[in-house]
């Protein structure tokens, strides 16, 4: 593996696999075993989910996988986790990777830094953005909920307020949010506050303008969770924008993908990504 020196002055781990049009994938490679991945696939969640994208793609696209998710946990950057900053990370690790030209995707927060990256370089071929709408999106709303969770962070967790957990073998739609106790320090939560304190100001409509490649967005329809005055009393809606903007982001040249009866985790399975990713990776980015 090779490493790229992001902007904290940190460094990350690249795994380069495949030949072909580089794509920037911030997924981690390493398949994650014992009781961790038991309980990830009681929630539905691959505990080989980069794998499996970098292994469904590697045959005709050069992927460029990096576990950025993982990386500001291990190394939080409470003050700097900012959109410019990530996308400065982002062109260091396709320079890094000797990536002239270079499409990106990714899920959730790591989508809206995609989108981020793309109106700070002419060097993206394409932009896959996946449970994140391109347009009215939440970020009034996630800072709210990350507020909340740093708030959380910072109560003292003692005997009396640390609650044994009971065993579960349902699904996430029995599980109480309003129980849920926060495990992150509160430098790791600061970062997001950071983050998406730096977007109040976004302009999302604006922003379209800005970015010249071809473009993909998709989410699940059941990606819409209302969180509890604890989470900071609001609803997070990923799905509306993309059903009720289609055409406006039509419009404005983005491909609309909507997976029926799927929420926020379920849609980031690569079982269900790379039959839309793939195909359209295949039409859109070229040699």
């Amino acid at each position: 593996m090779i490493q790229a020196k992001m902007h904290d002055g940190n460094r990350i781990e690249i795994d380069v696999a495949g030949e072909g049009p580089s794509l920037l994938l911030p997924v981690n490679t390493q398949k994650i075993e014992g009781a961790q991945a038991e309980e990830m696939m009681k929630w539905g969640v691959d505990p080989a989910l980069g794998r499996s994208f970098v292994d469904g793609l590697r045959d005709s696209y050069r992927v460029i996988a990096f576990d950025y998710e993982g990386h500001v946990f291990k190394h939080a950057k409470p003050d700097t986790l900012t959109p410019a900053n990530i996308a400065a990370d982002f062109i260091a690790i396709a320079n890094t990777a000797e990536a002239d030209t270079f499409a990106y995707y990714g899920y959730s927060w790591l989508a809206l830094s995609g989108m981020q990256l793309a109106i700070r370089t002419n060097r993206l071929s394409g932009l896959i953005m996946g449970g994140y709408p391109p347009i009215d999106g939440p970020y009034e709303a996630m800072l709210a909920v990350t507020q909340a969770t740093y708030d959380m962070s910072l109560t003292p967790k003692t005997t009396s307020n640390v609650k044994t957990a009971e065993p579960w073998g349902g699904s996430p739609d029995d599980v109480d949010w309003s129980q849920v106790e926060v495990t992150m320090n509160a430098e790791q939560t600061r970062q997001f506050v950071t983050l998406y304190e730096s977007l109040r100001t976004f302009d999302d409509r604006a922003a379209q303008s800005l970015i010249a490649c071809p473009k993909l967005c998709f989410a699940g329809t059941a990606d819409k969770i209302a969180y509890s005055p604890k989470w900071g009393g609001v609803l997070v809606d990923i799905i509306s924008p993309l059903i009720d903007r289609r055409h406006e982001l039509e419009a404005y040249g983005w491909d609309v993908a909507v997976l029926e009866g799927l929420d926020h985790t379920q849609a980031m399975q690569a079982s269900n990504v790379l039959p839309i990713l793939r195909p359209w990776l295949d039409r859109n980015v070229s040699v």
